[in-house]
Formats: structure tokens, sequence, C-alpha cells
């Protein structure tokens, strides 16, 4: 007989988050693997804009961080060529220099201890939205992990290379998890480097379903409880772990990225 037909929606949500922690494990990938991974799970999936964007992990360290070297693109970063530099931007472990636009990612540690990631990209679809200095408009399930979740700065501030930049956007983000910035790009900022890897592909994803949806007519919102209920099904890090890793497995299928990790 079945049993679950009479159950209430909050326990079939609270039994099937129990059954995912129970039945995935999570990756068992080093913190510079991670990041390497997701530069090309990036570059894959839309964000590739030639040098432009970068990617920080928090290190052990207080007041450092991994990044890549200014240079690459991100079909080029493996786990040995990132480096691994302090708030001032000066190279601890690695060759090369990083690209001086970190900073701002320094003053979004400072002003945030829960954060361990920041991407920080030019992806397409975003930039275009940005030329129309819109903020981003989540109206659909696939993105709730971005519901209300979404900064915006609708002034352009520059080249994010000054103390200004990082002060301005640090402010700008407050306690969200993404940011919106005109004639720019994106920022995400995770608690972890999977959970910014999703924020960031989700992103994009928005902004290409807004101009879509917005080329065709008016978007519609969808209802705020609904939104939240979304966001906190799929804002969970086992979810962020499992979907992580089933882009890292399409990702390494390609020859190209052969030489992410060892």
């Amino acid at each position: 007989m079945p049993t679950t037909f009479t159950l209430d929606k909050a326990t079939l949500i609270s039994q099937s988050t129990s059954q995912l922690d129970q039945q995935f494990q999570d990756n068992s990938y080093t913190l510079r693997q991670k990041l390497a991974l997701t530069c090309r799970i990036l570059f894959d999936n839309g964000h590739d804009s030639g040098l432009a964007g970068q990617i920080t992990g928090r290190a052990n360290e207080p007041g450092q961080y991994y990044t890549q070297q200014l240079g690459l693109g991100f079909d080029e970063i493996t786990e040995d060529n990132l480096l691994l530099v302090d708030e001032d931007l000066n190279v601890l472990e690695g060759k090369g220099i990083p690209n001086p636009a970190n900073r701002f990612h320094s003053w979004v540690y400072r002003a945030r201890p829960d954060v361990q990631c920041i991407i920080h990209t030019h992806a397409m679809h975003t930039a275009a939205l940005g030329m129309l200095e819109q903020p981003l408009i989540i109206s659909h399930m696939d993105t709730c992990l971005l519901y209300d979740d979404v900064a915006f700065v609708a002034n352009w501030p520059g080249v994010p290379v000054g103390n200004e930049e990082g002060e301005l956007i640090s402010s700008a983000l407050g306690d969200k998890r993404a940011l919106m910035l005109s004639h720019h790009g994106l920022l995400v900022a995770g608690s972890s480097v999977e959970e910014a890897c999703m924020l960031a592909l989700a992103f994009e994803r928005a902004a290409r379903m807004q101009l879509l949806a917005s080329s065709a007519g008016e978007i519609k919102p969808i209802d705020p409880a609904l939104g939240k209920e979304a966001h906190d099904w799929v804002s969970r890090p086992k979810r962020y772990s499992v979907s992580f890793q089933y882009y890292v497995r399409r990702m390494l299928k390609k020859p190209i990225h052969a030489d992410c990790i060892r």
C-alpha cells in the first residue's frame, strides 16, 4: 500500500532532503582542484571572455586566497598554475601575477567572513543585460537559488582596481550572495567553491532567460512565498555538491580539459 499520498508538502520535502544527504557523498577534491575545475566549467558554460574575470578561494591563513594567473584564460587554469596571494595581491606561491582587479575580492572577504569563494565574470548574457542597466529578474524555478539574493549596482564605477571600487562592490553586495554590475558583469560569493560555481551558472542562465522572455513580452513575477520555498529547497550544501560533481564529470569527458587536475 502507498504510504506517502497523505503526507503534507513539508514532510515530503524533509524526507527528500534527508534521502539526498544520505545517498550522496561529498567530493574529495582539494581547494586548488575545485577552483581549477570551476574555471573549466565556467569556460564551458558561457562565462568565457578572454582574460576577463576572476575566481578566488579563501586559503587557510587569514588574508590569503588562491586565484588564477593574469594572462591565462579559464580554459587554461590547472591546479598547478594557481597563485596564492595576500590582500595586497603579493604573490606568496606560484609564478606570474594576479589580475589587479582582484583587489575588490579582498574587500569582499574582509566584509564577509562567511564567504569562501568569489567568482566574477563577464558572461555574455549577463553583460548584455548590464548594458540595459537592468537588475536580474528571478522568475523561474531553475534559477530560484538566486531568488531575493541578487544585489544591483546601476552606475558603473569603472575599472575595478582601486579601493573605491572595492568599497562600493562590497557595500552593494551586503548580505546577499550575488551582485549584478551594470556595464560590467556578475559577482557571486559562496560559502564553498561548489556553491559559488552553481550560483554563477544560475546567474548567467537567468540573464539569458530574462533577455529571451522580455523579447516576447512582460516577465511575470513569481509568488514571493513560493520563490523563497524554491530558494531554500535548492540552496543546500549537498545539493551544490551533487550538482558540482555532475558538471565536473561532463567537463572532464572533453579532451581539452584533460590537464585540469592530476
